[in-house]
């Protein structure tokens, strides 16, 4: 086993972190094997962490502006428009959870810990975070993760946060472009384009921006090498 990865269970009890490759990920998605990301990494190491919080850059000229780009379109989303960008930050905490009516596919730039749970979970649009399972992504590996696979900001594994490829398709995260007729009970989770999500009560900025407050039970935090949990 990684020593990052030994590190970071020993740190965590109280939450069982699997490895991505022990079976229990099928559930949620698969490995991707045999796409060469290594331009993509190169770019990823020159775009900046913040300070706080997390940065998500939905759609990034200097990651779609390579041969990679149509190779994954064509490939993993059968022909269909994408984007790619990156999530970088210093989370560790679930905070909410979100799924999309579409796979999602990130490449772990650094190692990194995802808080996952399964879309048949949630009843009544509350979702028991009792349920959630915890992976640890080391550095390189690159994953889909399927459109039934709820998830949210990758968590950091150190004090030098995390970097995160993702891809998704085209207009994914983009404001909605007006009010949404209320059809059915999942309307309320509808948050941004292709976005549907679930905030936990204490990310209180997700439900001030009208978030459906659906996440019950703690709020799930990483301790990271070198620190603890936080926001």
């Amino acid at each position: 086993m990684d020593n990052i990865e030994s590190q970071i269970r020993s740190l965590n009890p109280h939450i069982r972190i699997c490895s991505v490759r022990d079976p229990k990920f099928s559930r949620y998605g698969k490995l991707l094997e045999g796409y060469d990301f290594s331009e993509w990494m190169d770019t990823m190491r020159l775009t900046p962490v913040p300070e706080e919080g997390n940065l998500y850059v939905a759609s990034a000229p200097e990651l779609e502006h390579s041969k990679l780009t149509g190779l994954v379109q064509a490939s993993a989303f059968g022909g269909m428009p994408i984007q790619v960008g990156y999530c970088n930050g210093r989370n560790s905490a679930l905070n909410g959870l979100e799924y999309h009516k579409s796979s999602e596919i990130n490449i772990a730039v650094t190692d990194l810990v995802l808080l996952l749970g399964f879309i048949g979970d949630i009843r009544d649009s509350q979702f028991d975070s009792a349920l959630v399972q915890a992976f640890f992504i080391p550095r390189g590996a690159a994953i889909e993760m399927y459109a039934t696979t709820l998830h949210f900001s990758p968590c950091k594994v150190s004090d030098d946060g995390f970097r995160c490829i993702v891809i998704l398709p085209r207009g994914t995260n983009e404001p909605l472009s007006g009010p949404v007729e209320r059809v059915t009970p999942e309307d309320t989770l509808l948050f941004m384009k292709n976005k549907w999500l679930l905030a936990h009560p204490e990310r209180k900025a997700l439900i001030d921006r009208g978030a459906c407050p659906g996440i019950r039970g703690e709020n799930i935090r990483i301790v990271h090498i070198g620190g603890e949990g936080d926001l």
